[in-house]
């Protein structure tokens, strides 16, 4: 079972179509088992450098190597692991057969964003709302190399050209809403641009961006995927696999492979990803509705949420997969220091940046954002009671009274 990481043939034929996405997790690279040692546990490979083989006929220089003779030695034979190691091979092998496509994994989030704008080398950028560190890689391309940067996604009705690079984020950080991705890609498509979508807040299957036709599929692998608060990482998916091969040559000379304990806690962390992410999908959602139904109890404090379960519009319901939703959203409170002391009150919820871990933290993410409102909360909902979660929260909202 499973397909390993250089020989992804197809998105729509493949085995592992026939498994569910807790299976995949679990068992997508066992493909690679009994290589080298017959751990159940994947060992962690720490080496950073290879021997080579011990055949001087194997000895070809990389410039007179074909591509599948240099995809051996970055995926099985391996020279030095800032080119590929066992741990990410392992890895990119299990997220192909999740993400049904070829995958390339970075060392942040960020990282995956950078090699997708460096593959394409657009001559404009658009996007709306989404993460403030993609925002600021684009201002970086605008200022050395003069790239035009639009941040209204409708500007593309206009000003989209061939080439282009139009980045779609949904679910949004930090509100939890989703947008209608459909008419951008088609539009896009039409314009011979590329689609970029950062699927980090509805990581599969809540969400498949193959159906809209996305060209690239991004992820901050920190969040869900990772889910301990232990690790950055990052990926790419690409259905083109000379796409992918320029990424992952691209890679190498960025510096952004993922590193070996990152790829082995990430590897780890899949095998109970289903679990906790269902987990995470009911606490939100009984979360949300108790904080809608509730907060006409606290107007004085000026309380307002935002998520996708209370979007009415059509196409969240197409965009979003049966009962699973982000678990994220956002609260706002009147102004800066009642954020301030409900955040104080909280007992449960850390407050710390970042998402996706098992544990619930709470960010006044003007802190780290300096494109946000003063009064916006941003909640991730971890893996405890929900009714502990919604305790604690009507327990600083009542102090506050």
């Amino acid at each position: 079972m499973g397909i390993t990481n250089n020989d992804y043939k197809s998105t729509t034929s493949s085995e592992s179509d026939d498994y569910d996405i807790n299976t995949l997790m679990i068992h997508a690279d066992d493909a690679l088992n009994n290589r080298v040692v017959n751990d159940v546990a994947p060992p962690i490979n720490v080496s950073t450098t290879f021997r080579y083989s011990k055949n001087p006929d194997d000895w070809i220089p990389w410039k007179d190597q074909t591509e599948e003779e240099q995809n051996k030695l970055l995926n099985e034979d391996f020279i030095y692991s800032r080119l590929s190691h066992p741990n990410n091979i392992r890895l990119e092998t299990n997220l192909n057969n999740v993400f049904k496509g070829y995958t390339t994994v970075y060392n942040s989030g960020l990282s995956a964003f950078n090699g997708v704008i460096t593959y394409i080398n657009p001559k404009q950028v658009f996007f709306q709302d989404c993460y403030h560190g993609v925002k600021s890689i684009t201002r970086i391309w605008e200022r050395n190399h003069g790239v035009k940067v639009y941040t209204n996604l409708d500007d593309v009705f206009e000003h989209l050209k061939e080439g282009d690079l139009v980045h779609l984020e949904s679910p949004i950080n930090p509100y939890g809403t989703v947008i209608d991705v459909a008419k951008y890609i088609k539009f896009a498509h039409s314009k011979k641009a590329y689609v970029v979508w950062d699927a980090t807040f509805a990581p599969p299957p809540t969400v498949d961006p193959w159906k809209y036709d996305t060209d690239f599929i991004m992820h901050s692998l920190t969040k869900y995927f990772g889910g301990h608060s232990d690790l950055l990482a990052g990926a790419l998916i690409t259905r083109d696999s000379k796409i992918d091969h320029v990424l992952k040559n691209d890679r190498i000379y960025l510096g952004t492979n993922i590193g070996n304990l990152e790829a082995y806690l990430l590897l780890r962390s899949l095998r109970t990803y289903e679990m906790r992410f269902k987990q995470q999908s009911v606490n939100v959602t009984n979360v949300v509705n108790w904080l809608t139904e509730n907060k006409h109890k606290y107007e004085s404090l000026g309380l307002k949420i935002t998520h996708a379960i209370l979007q009415t519009d059509s196409f969240v319901k197409d965009q979003l997969s049966g009962d699973l939703t982000t678990p994220v959203f956002s609260l706002y409170l009147k102004d800066f220091e009642t954020c301030k002391k409900f955040v104080t009150n909280l007992k449960f919820f850390q407050h710390a940046t970042s998402l996706g871990g098992v544990e619930s933290l709470v960010e006044i993410r003007c802190l780290t954002d300096p494109h946000i409102s003063m009064n916006l909360i941003r909640f991730s909902i971890g893996c405890e009671a929900s009714k502990d979660l919604i305790n604690d929260i009507q327990q600083s909202l009542e102090k506050m009274l």
